[in-house]
């Protein structure tokens, strides 16, 4: 490891300008991968590693929350990842409805869940799609199998986001970002081109990168070099290609189709949510059970989650971190998620 981290800051020093640089990872695994070697302290005081919105809890917006428990209380059985079922609402959460007795349960695959349903015909099951393209092309399948099968107790609630629009809509905003740490499982499902957009628009280059400490500093080093003449890389090449995962692709082109999404910290940006397609309508939960969410901007009060996910501060300037927020008090869902910002700097005392 110190061999790495010698050969690195040879590097980084050697494409270092000494003008302030900052640049944003948008993958809660490279948070937490950042966070547990300690990059930051490797780094020169000029270059700073922010985090982004890439933990997929933390980017759900806190109206789909309260709508998800509010969804718990219908005799439902919601089917969940385990991040999810700690996020608090503005009045309860998922873990409170199931100490109540509601029926939650928590599942590591969307398939997990589908084939519950089969088992169990009489209860209506509803998975909440949440995340990005890393995810969605389980789920995706998910709804194809029980349309195949004509399972009629499986439906999905969609919260799916996509990843480029959010990373424009912080270009737009004025975040001063020099270059991205482009997400890894992400771009193994997209590929690398559906960035090419941060050059040709706004002359910002970005890397796609693994997640070992090797990964994230040759990574910087990439961007570093390319400053002035900015490009989409990838360091992930055992893992990611240009084209991206080709036939994964085609399965979410089928059952889903773009729609508007509301993000935590971001509002609604135009084109970076999935809805599911009319042919799969009698899978979309939102139809099925006439779902409606409160009034966005209901964000629990104190919570600066939504600052921190847009890089605007750092979880430590948060005035509840690490006092009336910490992981077995949690406020926010960046606290909650295990590739949440908050939950790193915690975790690794940052």
């Amino acid at each position: 490891m110190q061999d790495i981290i010698k050969s690195a800051r040879k590097l980084i020093d050697k494409y270092n300008s000494g003008e302030p640089i900052k640049i944003m990872e948008v993958c809660g695994s490279h948070t937490m991968a950042i966070s547990r070697y300690g990059l930051r302290q490797i780094l020169p005081e000029n270059i700073k590693l922010i985090s982004g919105p890439g933990c997929p809890v933390c980017v759900t917006a806190q109206n789909e929350i309260d709508a998800v428990i509010s969804l718990a209380g219908q005799g439902i059985t919601i089917a969940t990842f385990g991040d999810l079922i700690r996020v608090p609402g503005n009045n309860s959460s998922l873990q409170e409805e199931r100490a109540k007795g509601k029926d939650v349960k928590v599942f590591y695959s969307p398939l997990d869940a589908l084939e519950y349903a089969e088992a169990n015909p009489s209860k209506e099951v509803v998975f909440i799609g949440i995340g990005f393209e890393t995810t969605i092309p389980s789920v995706a399948l998910t709804i194809k199998e029980a349309y195949t099968k004509k399972i009629k107790n499986y439906s999905v609630y969609c919260l799916h986001k996509t990843m480029p629009k959010a990373l424009e809509a912080l270009v737009i905003n004025g975040s001063d970002i020099q270059g991205f740490l482009l997400p890894g499982h992400v771009s193994a499902i997209t590929g690398s081109t559906i960035y090419n957009f941060l050059v040709d628009k706004y002359k910002i280059g970005g890397v796609v990168s693994g997640f070992e400490a090797s990964d994230i500093l040759m990574s910087v080093v990439m961007i570093l070099k390319n400053l002035e003449d900015p490009k989409i890389e990838i360091q992930y090449k055992r893992v990611v290609r240009e084209e991206g995962n080709t036939d994964a692709q085609k399965l979410i082109e089928e059952v889903f189709e773009d729609s508007d999404a509301e993000w935590r910290g971001l509002g609604m940006i135009e084109g970076s949510g999935l809805k599911i397609r009319e042919k799969y309508s009698e899978y979309d939960a939102e139809k099925k059970f006439n779902i409606k969410k409160p009034n966005s901007g209901t964000e629990i009060k104190g919570c600066r989650c939504g600052d921190v996910l847009k890089g605007i501060i750092t979880p430590k300037q948060c005035p509840l971190f690490g006092k009336a927020c910490t992981p077995l008090n949690p406020v926010g869902p960046c606290m909650v998620s295990s590739e949440g910002s908050c939950a790193a700097y915690y975790k690794y005392g940052e």
